[in-house]
């Protein structure tokens, strides 16, 4: 078959570098754009920060052709395009924000790991070079929670090849006994029975209570996992306090011993509200955080080059070269403050919908007052595209009266009543938790049961659909949830 020219008409949709740029920075959080916006201070010297200043030093009336020879016409353009004549055209400002505000945080500063810890603890004790290599290497073995879920012959093998230390499986579980001795309480144990032991055995002090939680761990695990409270009681011959006692002694014990080393050796990133909405005399008012409008101008410096550059841009072609290098970056700098302005207003148009729409709850703070909810509402309010709501919604964050909430808080879907009235699931959901709160503990409603106290109340819903819901709201079942 032979191949053959031919000329086609389509039409594509292509976003401009602009576009692509400003969609880029409308996902970026607060905290993230003071970053971005150095980032690109950094990159292009066009750019610079601060707010601008009126001097007389330019005189904006000089008049230069900027018109010279070139083989390409695209590189034909008008200086006035890129000279800020009334100094207002490329810069940002912010009216909510004072100068004189301070912003203090308190710097948080990074703790010792996990393994640096345990480490540092076995250099207190009478350990050989022997002992402690292996010690170290079991301690480089734990997880986050602080078990070892490897294998004592798998130790054995990782010395043997990585150190070059020979030893057996006797001596390693040993050492372990050893590390099951450091601080938090539970390290190094293999499973959960065995660190909840190893921390009930350090609490004997003769106390009866304690004793009993301790036999019930030796010796009924699988019944106390399980719940199955009545068969522990007739075994152990106790009454039902005194089972409750030890059962409470248990639930004091960390299952993570390792977890609470790990979190506070953890950087926390301090949220920083993008937005305030604050109730006056029954009025919502909404402002910005003056991060997201910061002072933004073009350099003075780079539109004085490009005069210069354009003047001697006919006869000398590193003038030509360097008036492009110029304009590009001058064009750069133009864009990213009218990104960084229309960034502002889309937050703006957007959040102000998103307040609207929830008025009831920003006026109250009860979530039951909470209106179905989702993209495509928002999105049809402001005239945008459902991409650019989810953008905004992403990782964005509001203050108001009742706490600081992520924008992604206030959707939800829509579930009918008997009567037809739209609901958000969120407000189903309310009365979930508030059902399964005030359940009696010893008897916990099952979902059954919670699908027909939602059904007297008016909401018609399946029970895999309060299962659903009860999960989403990190809850378990019934069986899990009993008490004593």
């Amino acid at each position: 078959m032979a191949l053959k020219q031919h000329l086609a008409q389509k039409l594509e949709q292509r976003l401009s570098p602009q576009q692509i740029q400003l969609m880029k920075l409308l996902q970026v959080p607060t905290m993230e754009l003071d970053q971005r916006i150095k980032q690109e201070i950094e990159e292009n010297p066009a750019l610079e920060e601060g707010a601008e200043v009126n001097e007389d030093e330019y005189d904006n009336n000089d008049d230069f052709d900027d018109d010279y020879d070139s083989d390409n016409d695209d590189q034909d353009f008008d200086i006035s395009d890129y000279i800020d004549e009334e100094g207002s055209d490329y810069k940002t400002k912010a009216n909510n924000h004072s100068k004189d505000d301070e912003e203090r945080v308190i710097p948080l500063s990074g703790e010792q790991s996990f393994q640096e810890k345990l480490t540092e603890q076995l250099h207190l004790l009478y350990l050989d070079d022997h002992q402690f290599t292996i010690a170290d290497t079991l301690i480089g073995n734990l997880d986050e929670s602080g078990y070892l879920n490897r294998e004592t012959e798998a130790i054995v093998d990782d010395l043997a090849f990585s150190a070059n230390v020979m030893t057996d499986e006797k001596e390693v579980e040993e050492v372990l006994m050893i590390i099951q001795e450091l601080d938090p309480a539970g390290v190094g144990a293999r499973d959960l029975q065995e660190c909840l032991l190893i921390q009930i055995r350090r609490k004997q002090d003769g106390d009866i209570t304690r004793y009993t939680a301790k036999i019930i761990l030796e010796e009924f695990f699988e019944e106390f996992t399980r719940k199955h409270y009545d068969k522990i009681a007739k075994k152990l011959e106790i009454e039902d306090e005194d089972l409750k006692d030890a059962i409470d002694e248990i639930l004091k014990l960390n299952p993570k011993p390792g977890g609470s080393m790990i979190e506070s050796a953890k950087n926390y990133q301090q949220i920083i509200p993008d937005f305030m909405i604050t109730e006056f005399e029954g009025r919502l008012e909404l402002t910005l955080n003056g991060r997201n409008a910061p002072d933004l101008k073009v350099s003075r410096e780079y539109e004085m080059m490009l005069r210069t550059y354009a003047e001697g841009a006919k006869t000398s072609k590193s003038d030509k070269d360097a008036l492009m290098f110029v304009k590009q970056k001058l064009d750069g700098a133009k864009w990213f403050i009218d990104a960084i302005k229309q960034r502002q207003n889309t937050l703006l148009f957007t959040m102000d919908a998103i307040m609207n729409y929830q008025r009831e709850y920003f006026l109250t703070g009860d979530e039951t007052n909470l209106r179905p909810m989702i993209l495509k509402d928002i999105a049809e309010i402001v005239g945008l595209d459902i991409s650019t709501i989810s953008r905004v919604a992403n990782s964005k964050y509001v203050q108001t009266g009742y706490g600081i909430f992520a924008l992604k808080y206030f959707f939800s879907e829509s579930l009918s009543t008997d009567s037809g009235e739209e609901v958000s699931t969120r407000e189903v959901k309310k009365i979930l938790s508030e059902a399964i709160e005030g359940e009696q503990k010893k008897k916990p409603l099952t979902d059954e049961k919670l699908m027909d106290l939602l059904k007297e109340k008016g909401y018609n819903i399946a029970r895999r659909t309060v299962a659903k819901y009860r999960e989403q709201l990190n809850i378990p079942v019934a069986r899990l949830r009993k008490e004593l």
